[in-house]
């Protein structure tokens, strides 16, 4: 198995959250995370941070924002130059998606924690 390094972008320290079980289930496949969300926390010893932090060798960049509020992160996203971008469901963006496609990154429609359970990660 090859490490992604993933950054989970809507991150939440809420157990009952998508993006706080994919921080979860990232972890438990062996694949480096990090983390940003609104609010800073912890998801076991993964800090969730609030700022556009410069992350090294980005992989993945797994979304669990709604479009609207993606916008703000579209250069930030495009500057980390990550290989794919997956839009789990609820936050599909064609604009976003265009825009990566332009710069030679995959752009997914799907959900982490189901490529996660089948291998397709």
């Amino acid at each position: 198995m090859h490490e992604k390094k993933t950054l989970v972008l809507g991150a939440s320290g809420n157990p009952s959250r998508y993006s706080n079980l994919a921080i979860l289930r990232l972890l438990k496949y062996g694949h480096p995370v990090v983390a940003i969300g609104r609010k800073h926390g912890f998801v076991g010893d993964v800090e969730i941070h609030t700022e556009k932090k410069i992350f090294d060798t980005i992989d993945t960049v797994t979304l669990y924002l709604n479009p609207l509020h993606q916008q703000e992160y579209y250069d930030y996203i495009l500057s980390l130059h990550p290989k794919r971008i997956i839009f789990n469901p609820g936050a599909e963006n064609d604009e976003l998606a265009g825009l990566a496609k332009g710069k030679g990154i995959a752009a997914i429609d799907a959900c982490t924690l189901v490529l996660l359970s089948t291998n397709q990660f």
